[in-house]
């Protein structure tokens, strides 16, 4: 049996070593945004080139750096194969069929996540003629105010647009003209 000073010593001495432990982890900070609102910007030009065509010459992963005139390269995986992921956006291929491809924009550590889809798809018309669809799916909440949202969906929509007739204009043999400048509203690299 030990004696009581012992006994108080040694119980002091654990409680001390307890209390000097590290502190719990802060709790993560949530990248969830509380009340999403998703917009959606279907856009679509018909091609004078059968689908498979116009699919081969612009549906490859990473040919959108030929059509949206930036850089583009493949940071993991391979071009065309699920979970590929492209230095654009770092977006990450989740879906794809002969004629098209799905992909997302992952979740950034700090950054609110507007979940962000886009889906590029060549769909036959005739045995002549086909159509790019492009849909873009994407959360605005967090931008300001009703204005800032639509100066955004607007801005959206002209560069995706600007990339469906550069495709339209490479699948049916031509050449690009030269890359808008920033400011001049015609093009540009997505914001996303």
């Amino acid at each position: 049996m030990l004696h009581p000073k012992t006994t108080l010593a040694l119980a002091l001495a654990v409680a001390g070593i307890a209390s000097a432990q590290a502190p719990a982890p802060a709790a993560p900070v949530s990248t969830a945004v509380a009340n999403p609102t998703y917009v959606s910007i279907p856009m679509e030009i018909t091609v004078n080139r059968p689908a498979a065509e116009v699919w081969k010459r612009v549906g490859k992963y990473c040919d959108i750096g030929e059509w949206l005139q930036v850089a583009c390269t493949i940071t993991a995986g391979k071009d065309g194969e699920f979970g590929a992921v492209r230095s654009i956006g770092r977006e990450i291929l989740v879906g794809k069929t002969e004629l098209s491809y799905t992909y997302t924009q992952p979740v950034q550590e700090g950054r609110a996540y507007i979940m962000y889809h886009g889906t590029l798809e060549a769909r036959p018309l005739t045995a002549t003629t086909s159509k790019l669809v492009y849909t873009l799916v994407y959360d605005n909440s967090t931008l300001a105010d009703d204005a800032a949202r639509e100066r955004d969906l607007t801005q959206r929509r002209t560069t995706f647009e600007r990339a469906l007739n550069n495709m339209k204009i490479l699948s049916e043999g031509g050449t690009l003209p030269p890359p808008a400048t920033k400011g001049g509203g015609k093009g540009g690299a997505p914001k996303q």
